[in-house]
């Protein structure tokens, strides 16, 4: 979605590079001077934004406008051209930035900030995508035209939200969905777990990751730390507004989520990245996989 994709390829460019944390280390030396235009990661990361990410974004947009603008736009004729333009442009863009930073506090040693860029990136997508400027993100996502977000009830009841959840799943722009995951999904995840885990060997370390516990760390971050902050800050500005739920928010997270030994902390030792505290993350042997 166009509002939310300044924020998703973000997350996925500081994904690529905290799976490579142990090579971006050995390259800069701790210096963050390693040949920024020969870095194969970087290269990596933007070519999946380039080559998969960003059309598959342009494929939405031109297929299903409503829903790729979260029901805004009313058809094509409402899209200008340089918003089409700047789109595909971001999803390319800020997926770099995002490995950019999260590099740079790599080769400062810190390694579990970067991790956290990733979180932002995804909890700010969440975010939209669950509360949206006015409440009803949920609402527009899961409505596949403007004609069938206009006919949500504004407070609907729980069967109803779940009847139009259902709807939804069958529909072209789920179908779509789906087609574009079977693709997209792997890719990312391979890719990250093989860096984390050769990073791993590279190191001399005794024990490597396995690709079975990346990918419930991965996918933990993802949808269980990520998703479920967002789903609590909606929650709190529901409740207490704008004004005083997102303070409440941002400090529960900081106090439940960010802090060493919170949440995001436990599925970053899972991944076994170098950590300054100890030198390494936690790791297992790789004979579970």
């Amino acid at each position: 979605m166009v509002q939310v994709d300044v924020f998703w390829s973000y997350g996925i460019g500081a994904s690529f590079a905290t799976a490579a944390a142990q090579q971006l280390k050995a390259r800069t030396g701790g210096t963050g001077h390693g040949g920024r235009w020969s870095n194969p990661y970087l290269m990596g990361a933007v070519l999946y934004c380039a080559i998969l990410f960003a059309p598959s974004g342009a494929w939405l947009l031109w297929g299903f406008p409503d829903w790729e603008t979260m029901q805004v736009a009313d058809g094509h004729g409402a899209l200008p051209a340089w918003l089409v333009a700047l789109f595909a442009a971001t999803n390319v863009s800020q997926g770099a930035l995002g490995f950019r930073v999260a590099e740079r506090l790599i080769a400062s040693g810190r390694v579990y900030a970067a991790f956290l860029q990733a979180g932002i990136g995804y909890a700010g997508m969440f975010f939209i995508l669950v509360h949206g400027w006015d409440g009803r993100g949920y609402q527009r996502f899961f409505s596949a035209d403007r004609e069938t977000f206009a006919a949500w009830p504004e407070q609907p009841s729980a069967e109803e939200a779940l009847a139009r959840v259902g709807d939804w799943l069958t529909s072209p722009v789920a179908l779509t969905l789906y087609g574009m995951g079977v693709v997209l999904v792997p890719v990312m995840l391979a890719s990250m777990a093989l860096w984390i885990r050769s990073g791993q060997r590279e190191s001399g370390t005794r024990t490597v990751t396995g690709r079975f516990r990346i990918l419930a760390a991965v996918l933990g971050a993802v949808f269980g730390v990520a998703l479920g902050t967002a789903v609590a800050a909606s929650v709190l500005v529901h409740l207490f507004g704008w004004w005083l739920g997102v303070p409440v928010a941002v400090l529960l997270a900081a106090l439940l989520v960010v802090r060493r030994g919170g949440a995001a902390d436990r599925t970053f030792t899972m991944l076994g990245l170098p950590d300054r505290r100890g030198g390494r993350g936690q790791t297992v042997p790789a004979a579970g996989d």
